[in-house]
C-alpha cells in the first residue's frame, strides 16, 4: 500500500481478530451459501468491526464507509447509545410478536408517527424493504378495490416477487412470473431522459407518461403509483421539481394511491427534510421505510393512514418477526440520536461539500459526466464521451476498485453500473469528505492513465 492518502485522525483501536481467515470465510461462503450471494471486488474484503463512519478489516485496517453498509448505517457504526437501547432490551426480552403487548413497538410507532406529515399515523412494522413493498401494494389493492399499479423505469424495489415486479432492472429480475399488473412508466431523469435540466416543464412532462400509461395499459383505474424519492440502485437520480406532484393527481384521478418509496432517501439523509418525499412538496398516502431505520438492524416499516390501514384489517395479516421489541428499541435509539446530533443538518452541509468538491474534480477529469444527489445520497456518473453519454461501465468497476485499495468503500449502480454511489453513514465529518475527494481525485487519475 504505497503513496496511501492517510484517514482522518481517529481515537480508536479494533479489537484483534482471532477468527478463520478471509480465505476460509471464502471457502465457507461457496461450499454452504448460495452462489447467488456475491461479494464486492476481485480481492474481497473482510470487515470485522466497525465504529462511527468507519470500518475495519481483519488486519486492522481502517476504511472510510462511504456506501453506509449500502444505505442502512444511518447514524454510524455500533453508535453507544443505538448499542445500549439493543442491549438493555435483548437483556429484557428479545420476542413477545405483536399477539402480546410490549411498549417498545408501541412507543416506537407513536415517535416514529410524530415524524409524518398529514394523516400519516399508522404504522406497520416488518424485517426488510422487500416486505414492506409487498405489503404497501396488498395494502393499495385492497383498499381502491383495483389491480394495477404504475411502478417507474429504472426502480428497485426490493428481490421478493411482488418488489421484484416493481423493480425495473433487469440484472434483479429472473426470468420467472412476477409482473402481472405492474407497468412501468417513463423514468424521470434529467440526464439521460428525454426532458433535460434545461427544460422548466420537465417535472409535468414526465409525469404525463404517467396519464397515459393509466391510458393506454390499464383500464383506467389503477391501485397505486410507487416511487422511490431519490432513485438508490438505479444511480442516484433526482427527479425535477413538480414531478411527483404532477404525477400523483394523475393517479389519483384514476383511483389510485400514492406510495413514497423512502428506504434508501428517508432519516434525514437528504439534509433538507426527514423525508425525501418533502423535497417534492407532497403527502403520500402510503410511506414504505428500511436499511437506515434501525441503523443495520432487520427493521422496516409501512407508514399510512387509519382508513387505508383498515384494509388489511379484513383479514388476518401478521408479521412474527415485525415490531420485534429489541428491533423497536434500536430503531426509536436511532430517531433520538438523529434528533440529539443534527445529523440531518450534517447531512445537508457534508452532502453540500461534497458536491461542489465533485463539480471542481469534474473540471479535470472528463469521465464525470453527471453529479446529482440531494444531501449525503449522492451519485457521480462516469461516461467517455460527454455528447453521446456512452457509459463508462468498465471504467467505474476500476476506480470502484482502486477507492478500495486507498482505503474507500463506496458503491456502483445504474443500469448500466457506471455510476458512483456515495451514501455514507450521516456522522461523516468535513475531514473524512476531504479525504473522500482526495481518494477519488487519485483514482480517476489512475484509471484515466492506465
Amino acid at each position: 500500500m504505497t503513496n496511501q492518502i492517510p484517514l482522518p485522525p481517529f481515537a480508536y483501536s479494533p479489537k484483534p481478530y482471532t477468527g478463520p481467515s478471509p480465505a476460509e470465510v471464502l471457502a465457507m461462503r461457496k461450499e454452504h451459501l448460495s452462489p447467488s450471494i456475491f461479494h464486492y471486488y476481485k480481492n474481497p474484503i473482510m470487515i470485522v468491526e466497525g465504529k462511527g463512519q468507519y470500518l475495519f478489516d481483519e488486519t486492522g485496517r481502517r476504511y472510510l464507509d462511504g456506501i453506509g453498509g449500502i444505505v442502512t448505517v444511518s447514524v454510524g457504526h455500533c453508535h453507544p447509545e443505538v448499542t445500549a437501547a439493543a442491549n438493555a432490551q435483548n437483556e429484557t426480552i428479545v420476542h413477545t410478536t405483536t399477539l402480546y403487548l410490549n411498549p417498545q413497538v408501541a412507543l416506537f410507532a407513536k415517535e416514529l408517527a410524530a415524524k409524518m406529515p398529514g394523516d400519516l399515523k399508522v404504522c406497520y412494522f416488518v424485517n426488510s424493504g422487500s416486505e414492506a413493498s409487498d405489503l404497501a401494494i396488498t395494502m393499495a389493492r385492497a383498499a381502491t378495490g383495483n389491480y394495477d399499479v404504475i411502478a417507474l423505469r429504472n426502480a428497485y424495489h426490493g428481490g421478493s416477487p411482488g418488489a421484484m415486479a416493481l423493480t425495473s432492472h433487469h440484472t434483479w429480475k429472473f426470468n420467472v412470473p412476477h409482473s402481472f399488473g405492474v407497468q412501468h412508466a417513463m423514468m424521470p431523469d434529467l440526464y439521460r431522459g428525454i426532458y433535460g435540466a434545461d427544460d422548466a416543464n420537465a417535472g409535468s412532462k414526465y409525469a404525463a407518461d404517467v396519464k397515459s400509461l393509466i391510458q393506454y395499459g390499464t383500464s383506467g383505474q389503477v391501485a397505486a403509483f410507487i416511487a422511490e424519492t431519490i432513485q438508490g440502485v438505479g444511480g442516484a437520480v433526482v427527479m425535477p421539481d413538480d414531478y411527483l406532484r404532477n404525477a400523483y393527481a394523475h393517479v389519483r384521478a384514476a383511483g389510485g394511491l400514492c406510495i413514497a418509496d423512502e428506504v434508501q432517501s428517508g432519516f434525514g439523509r437528504t439534509g433538507t427534510h426527514f423525508w425525501g418525499f418533502e423535497t417534492q412538496g407532497v403527502i403520500p398516502d402510503i410511506v414504505t421505510m428500511a436499511k437506515g431505520i434501525g441503523n443495520g438492524c432487520p427493521l422496516a416499516a409501512v407508514v399510512t393512514t387509519p382508513a387505508i390501514a383498515k384494509s388489511i384489517a379484513t383479514r388476518i395479516h401478521f408479521n412474527t418477526f415485525g415490531g420485534n421489541p429489541v428491533s423497536c428499541a434500536q430503531g426509536r435509539a436511532v430517531l433520538r440520536v438523529i434528533e440529539k446530533e443534527n445529523l440531518q443538518a450534517n447531512s445537508l452541509k457534508i452532502g453540500g461539500q461534497l458536491k461542489a468538491g465533485f463539480a471542481v474534480l469534474a473540471k479535470k477529469h472528463k469521465l464525470i459526466g453527471d453529479i446529482r444527489g440531494l444531501g449525503l445520497m449522492l451519485g457521480v456518473e462516469l461516461v467517455n464521451d460527454h455528447a453521446t453519454k456512452e457509459p463508462a461501465s468498465a471504467e467505474c468497476a476500476a476506480v470502484f476498485e482502486k477507492c478500495k485499495e486507498l482505503g474507500l468503500l463506496i458503491g456502483k449502480g445504474g443500469l448500466a453500473g457506471n455510476t458512483l454511489r456515495i451514501k455514507p453513514p450521516m456522522c461523516i465529518t468535513s475531514a473524512d469528505a476531504e479525504f473522500l475527494l482526495a481518494v477519488l481525485d487519485r483514482a480517476l487519475e489512475s484509471v484515466a492513465s492506465s
